[in-house]
């Protein structure tokens, strides 16, 4: 009896039967492959090693001044000024102090005029005693406005040692007044009408019935 011998499989047709062996042969391939680049990447060098420097070239000194050929004028020095700081001297750093203003003073040969006084008060004051007794007296004095406006007025008269009781204006609006260091002083409530004339009266105690002073705006009372 004869045997019939069945053909036996072949290591090729193994491999193409199983699909998993190529990709598994395929990676490790590939694997090999990485791992020979890395190497010849490591043992490559990018860049050149550092060598000896090269000497620097020294150029040629310039000659400290050139003469211009003949014929030919030279350049004028440079006249530009070097910057200045705003507010600061180039040659000093204090500010300037503010300038200070001088009062004009007249001419010593006399050119300048003095300036001329005052008018003289249009309003006139005569002194007279009212009524006197014992220890005191009333006196008053009249004012007269010989001018052409109304105009206020002071009343001023010294009673040394004297005191003062009360002081008013008769018929008129009442000013303000006072007494100190033995002087009266009266001034007006309002101004005294032109061509008009009213009396200051006053009640002085312990002291003589005629003032040591009167004025009236400056001027002195008549009737002393």
């Amino acid at each position: 009896m004869s045997r019939t011998r069945r053909p036996g499989s072949s290591p090729g047709a193994a491999i193409t039967s199983s699909p998993w062996v190529l990709v598994a042969i395929g990676v490790i391939v590939m694997v090999v492959l990485l791992v020979v680049a890395l190497g010849s990447v490591r043992d490559r060098r990018t860049f050149p090693a550092a060598g000896p420097s090269d000497p620097a070239m020294s150029l040629p000194g310039l000659p400290a001044s050139t003469s211009a050929p003949s014929g030919v004028p030279s350049a004028p020095p440079s006249t530009a000024a070097r910057p200045v700081v705003p507010g600061l001297s180039p040659r000093s750093t204090v500010l300037p102090a503010a300038p200070t203003s001088v009062a004009p003073t007249g001419s010593p040969r006399g050119g300048g005029r003095p300036a001329p006084p005052p008018p003289p008060s249009a309003v006139t004051g005569r002194y007279a005693v009212v009524n006197s007794f014992d220890g005191g007296f009333i006196g008053e004095v009249r004012l007269v406005n010989a001018g052409d406006a109304a105009q206020g007025w002071t009343v001023r008269l010294t009673f040394p040692g004297g005191r003062l009781v009360t002081a008013w204006v008769q018929g008129a609006e009442q000013g303000t007044f006072g007494f100190a260091d033995g002087v009266f002083t009266y001034r007006s409530g309002v101004d005294l009408a032109a061509g008009a004339s009213v009396p200051v009266q006053f009640h002085i105690e312990r002291a003589g019935s005629r003032p040591a002073s009167c004025t009236v705006d400056g001027v002195t009372c008549a009737g002393l």
